[in-house]
């Protein structure tokens, strides 16, 4: 058996063990190792159609590896204390909206989440303005029924990305790391509306003097 053989039957086997990988890195990562044996292999062997497929396969395999890794890089700094979500941005669908649009309801089944981009959007059950650069639905993927509890408006036209709950969870088993952080990432935004609704709460109480609360009128001003 030939060196040139040897190196086939070893390209081979790397490409075997790249289809029985489970997530994207390592999948990625051994195809990587079998594009360039086998780009070896099909010079050396005259084999031009393997060593060109192999030449095609190489960067693709090696794009979408660094996107996996900045991905999970960039979600994991997330989850370390900045909320913002704009590392899901390059997985998300762009979409317009008009003035008056009701993008969800109140009880809708939540398959999806929003990113607004541009216009202006409100939040209707609590009276809440949402501007540019905010995440919109992501809780809808960790409650249970997985139903909206808000219903959304555009008062402002202008366009929102969206990705689907179903799009998350193939990034999910393609990275378990992914989904950790995604999850740790919600619980962050969770825990914080609770804080601040429980400062909204303590500030709209009524003032108390002593220990006492006010009486003869309104409270006093703060």
């Amino acid at each position: 058996m030939t060196v040139i053989e040897i190196l086939g039957y070893v390209g081979a086997a790397v490409i075997i063990a790249t289809y029985s990988m489970k997530t994207m890195i390592p999948l990625r990562t051994f195809g990587i190792v079998g594009n360039c044996i086998f780009i070896v292999y099909g010079f050396s062997a005259a084999a031009y159609p393997t060593m060109v497929l192999h030449l095609v396969l190489l960067p693709l395999n090696s794009v979408r590896l660094y996107q996996m890794l900045q991905l999970v890089k960039k979600v994991a700094a997330a989850a370390q204390g900045d909320l913002s979500m704009d590392w899901l941005k390059p997985f998300m669908s762009s979409r317009r909206c008009t003035a008056g649009e009701m993008l969800f309801r109140a009880g809708d089944t939540a398959d999806r989440m929003f990113y607004t981009v541009s216009g202006r959007y409100r939040l209707v059950e609590i009276g809440t303005d949402v501007g540019p650069g905010q995440v919109i639905g992501e809780l809808g993927f960790v409650a249970p029924g997985n139903r909206r509890t808000q219903s959304f408006e555009c008062v402002e036209a202008g366009e929102v990305l969206t990705i689907s709950y179903q799009q998350v969870r193939e990034l999910y088993f393609q990275n378990p790391k992914f989904g950790f952080y995604f999850l740790q990432l919600t619980s962050e935004r969770l825990f914080r509306d609770i804080r601040r609704l429980e400062a909204a709460a303590a500030e709209a109480r009524p003032a108390s003097i002593g220990g006492a609360p006010a009486v003869g009128g309104a409270a006093p001003g703060r």
